[in-house]
């Protein structure tokens, strides 16, 4: 098993990546998608937030209001580091268990969009960090997803920098360009990936 670790920036089109992987063959484990999982209704993460946090960040139904949440927690350190403290653990737990069903010959990709802030480089084989300048990553935010230029620079700043994030990469996808040479970079990365497992398994 070769074990990838991947993050980006938000903004730097890391789901993208994730996709294209997962269409080449890799077994994608998405931190995201497993931080929401273990918020649901009737679960303890639920309840360990609301319990840190208020009844005030459930919707009428009883769901995680994750935009009200957010506004929280990427306001206040201390409050985002809290919130890390109940869901990071959970999500881990929950990652390892569907990394030991994907099987010894599997490239399994850790999509984990805060990698290099909680120091998860030296769990993985290798990094593959997707990189894109702020402004780009500001203008996706903006025109994409609907956020103010305030909103948007607030959740930049509450992520590594620039830097950390390459600093931790062994392999770096430039996304600041059209999705055609996105395609093109991450079929080259893939390739890689599938050697490296190669050269691992005969070792």
């Amino acid at each position: 098993m070769l074990k990838v670790g991947l993050t980006g920036g938000i903004g730097a089109g890391k789901s993208e990546v994730s996709r294209l992987l997962a269409g080449y063959g890799a077994v994608v484990v998405d931190a995201d998608r497993i931080a929401r999982e273990v918020v649901e209704p009737g679960t303890p993460g639920l309840d360990a937030v609301v319990a840190a946090f208020g009844a005030s960040v459930l919707t009428a139904d009883g769901t995680l209001d994750r935009p009200k949440l957010g506004s929280l927690v990427f306001a206040d350190p201390e409050k985002l580091r809290v919130l890390n403290a109940i869901v990071h653990p959970l999500v881990g737990a929950r990652s390892a268990e569907l990394e030991a069903a994907a099987g010894p010959d599997a490239i399994v990709v850790h999509d984990v969009p805060l990698l290099a802030e909680n120091g998860l480089a030296p769990l993985y084989d290798l990094v593959v960090v997707v990189d894109a300048a702020p402004g780009t990553q500001l203008a996706r935010l903006v025109g994409r997803r609907g956020m103010t230029e305030g909103e948007a620079r607030a959740r930049m700043a509450a992520q590594a920098t620039r830097e950390q994030r390459l600093a931790v990469a062994t392999l770096v996808i430039d996304n600041d360009g059209p999705l055609e040479a996105l395609e093109h970079q991450v079929r080259a990365v893939w390739k890689d990936l599938v050697a490296r497992a190669a050269d691992a398994s005969v070792e």
